[in-house]
């Protein structure tokens, strides 16, 4: 049966295998960044600060403006988070800084109707944007040739929407943006986190596996289109130490898409030592990050063409972003649900149909036989029942796991080892409960064993339903050799 189980986990599952990434000739040893870029900035100008509430599709958008109160127009910018919640309050000391250093700011509270972890439509996040944009508009402290938009990790597939839309988005500022689908880039990030933490490879199977029965529409969103047709300037930060973007294709996505569009005015920089959040190790901003984010922002349209397009630290990417195979029809998400259901309808099949039993007032054993030789296969199946909810709870505190480890990953590889040997563990013992649990069967059978209707449903229910989640393991690699 292992045998068995082991070759469903080859067989039957597509294959997910990230080749590694070619290396570009542009990318092996990029110039420093111009001085101009990393001078000073004087960030002590006094700033106001405004509570706005701005109508939006479904629901009003609350948000904070900051802004300088030295005389005259000013350029603006409107922050657009990344996934999850998107509370303004991350964006707070980058928004004080910019504001007293010249620039108008406005972070806002990411929609609550219309977005949540299944369904995400980047076209509705755009137009949230744009109307802050126009909000801004309206300020007299405002330039309103100069109002852009700074997009951090998912918000690099709205903020390009919103710019392709508006001409009065005037520059963009993509920062961690991923260019690629995020199928794409979950599964680099997936795949590149896990080496990082020193995982078995059947730990990445689990996963990918798990992510292409996902029906989740917005994971195929392509990112080209909106590209394309950007006119503005636009500012590319990226982070070497950043373990979620593939910043390499990224940077390729971007010069193509803008080079098929005629636009020449970009910049893309390479900052060392920065994370996701362009910050060091989560802590303090990263070296030169803020200086080039308002340097560039407060010196356009001058900064818009730069003489060296791409700078900074080389970055290193050492897998390419493959997409992950759509599961089979049998392994999608709405079948692992059925499977699971199916699973749970055997495991309380019996005691439900005892229940059944007593309330028509029937007597639960009829064959003197049965009160030998019933309760050692009960006990054998409610353990079986106990494992198979063990396995799926260890499976999701396993998936948790890894998530918390996703980002500081420093010392992570025991408890992730620890978890991976936990799940197949238990699938392992729930394959042992099974075989012996009918080699149990068929051993009290031939002693005379005499089954009731409720002890045949019994022990179907459990042998059926451990059945199911055991052919479903095998799919998702916990059979599979090397593990």
């Amino acid at each position: 049966m292992l045998v068995v189980l082991a070759s469903v986990g080859y067989v039957l599952p597509p294959a997910f295998d990230p080749p590694p990434l070619r290396a570009d000739q542009e990318f092996q040893a990029l110039p420093a960044q111009p001085p101009s870029e990393l001078r000073s900035v004087v960030a002590v100008d006094p700033i106001s600060r405004e509570e706005i509430s701005v109508p939006a599709q479904g629901q009003r958008l609350v948000g904070t403006v900051r802004a300088p109160l030295t005389p005259g127009r000013h350029p603006a910018l409107v922050f657009v988070s990344g996934s999850g919640n998107g509370s303004r309050t991350e964006f707070t000391p980058q928004a004080e800084f910019l504001a007293k250093a010249g620039v108008v700011t406005l972070a806002f509270d990411k929609r609550t109707v219309g977005y949540n972890f299944r369904d995400r439509d980047f076209s509705l996040l755009a137009d949230d944007a744009l109307r802050m944009v126009e909000h801004l508009a309206k300020r007299p402290d405002v330039d309103p040739a100069r109002i852009g938009l700074w997009a951090v990790s998912e918000g690099g597939w709205v903020a390009p929407i919103a710019a392709a839309k508006s001409s009065a988005v005037g520059f963009t500022v993509l920062v961690s943006s991923p260019n690629v689908s995020p199928l794409r880039q979950v599964a680099w990030a997936l795949n590149e986190q896990l080496l990082r933490l020193r995982a078995p490879i059947g730990v990445r199977d689990l996963l990918t596996r798990a992510m292409g029965g996902i029906g989740f529409d917005f994971l195929r969103h392509d990112a080209m289109p909106a590209l394309r047709r950007m006119r503005q300037p636009v500012l590319a930060l990226y982070g070497t130490t950043d373990p979620s973007i593939p910043f390499v294709e990224s940077t390729r996505a971007l010069t193509t898409a803008l080079a098929e569009a005629g636009n020449d005015g970009y910049t893309i920089r390479f900052m060392g030592r920065a994370d996701h959040a362009m910050r060091v190790n989560g802590g303090d901003f990263a070296p030169g990050y803020l200086e080039t984010l308002t340097n560039w922002i407060t010196g356009l349209p001058g900064t818009a063409r730069p003489e060296v397009r791409m700078a900074g630290t080389t970055p290193v990417q050492r897998f390419e972003a493959s997409d992950v195979p759509a599961a089979p029809w049998y392994a999608g998400g709405t079948m692992l649900g059925l499977t699971i259901c199916l699973a749970a309808v055997g495991y309380v099949a019996g005691p439900v149909a005892v229940m059944l039993v007593r309330l028509r007032g029937r007597p639960l054993a009829q064959v003197e036989a049965n009160t030998k030789l019933w309760p050692p296969i009960r006990r054998r199946l409610s353990r079986m029942a106990w494992t198979g909810l063990g396995l799926l709870l260890s499976v999701v505190a396993f998936i948790m796991v890894l998530v918390l480890f996703s980002v500081n990953q420093a010392g992570a590889w025991p408890a992730v080892l620890a978890g991976w040997l936990v799940v197949r563990g238990m699938a392992v013992l729930m394959l042992v409960q099974e075989v012996t649990a009918v080699a149990a069967v068929v051993a009290a059978l031939r002693e005379g064993m005499r089954l009731s209707r409720w002890q045949h449903v019994a022990i179907a229910g459990v042998l059926g339903g451990t059945g199911l989640l055991l052919v479903a393991a095998a799919y998702y690699g916990l059979f599979s050799f090397p593990w």
